[in-house]
């Protein structure tokens, strides 16, 4: 005996469960143009440091920075205090910087003359940073491959349930 659905679907529970997905999908789009838009300001102020200060500042090759560089900056007046915060962040932040940060390393300042040494406690705390960095990324990773076959799944469903209707329509 067959039986035909008549009324609201049973499949109802599936498209909420997809509209929830595809809302959430839209958000994360959103938060990720937001996040590109705030990475290439950073980016940009931190091109800027690099311009004005070339012998202190070097993205491929970064050299660990005097302590207290951010007041020196400020009084050059050559770039915005916010700017400066912004740069500086995004910069002592950056993997290679932080791979730079090892016990005895000379710091810089502004010129390019050196200013110091980094200290034990400073490189363990890069070092720190570092696993953690790499902790997010692997837990990043993860999440995306189990996002990825979750939408794999969903859409064979999907694929299945619309033969099923198909199949169920002819008859």
């Amino acid at each position: 005996m067959r039986q035909t659905f008549s009324g609201p679907s049973a499949l109802s529970g599936d498209r909420a469960l997809c509209n929830k997905t595809e809302k959430s999908r839209v958000s994360e789009q959103t938060s990720d143009k937001a996040r590109n838009k705030n990475r290439a300001a950073n980016q940009a102020a931190v091109e800027l440091l690099e311009t004005n200060y070339p012998q202190a500042f070097n993205s491929a090759q970064p050299k660990p920075l005097k302590i207290g560089i951010q007041e020196e900056l400020v009084a050059d007046d050559k770039v915005s205090r916010g700017k400066i915060k912004r740069a500086l962040a995004t910069y002592v932040r950056n993997p290679r910087y932080l791979q730079s940060i090892v016990e005895g390393a000379e710091r810089v300042d502004l010129n390019g003359e050196v200013s110091g040494q980094v200290n034990a406690s400073e490189a363990e705390h890069a070092k720190a940073k570092l696993a953690e960095y790499k902790q997010r990324r692997v837990e990043r990773q993860k999440e995306q491959r189990k996002q990825q076959r979750v939408a794999e799944k969903e859409e064979r469903l999907n694929t299945k349930l619309e033969a099923l209707l198909a199949k169920t329509n002819k008859l």
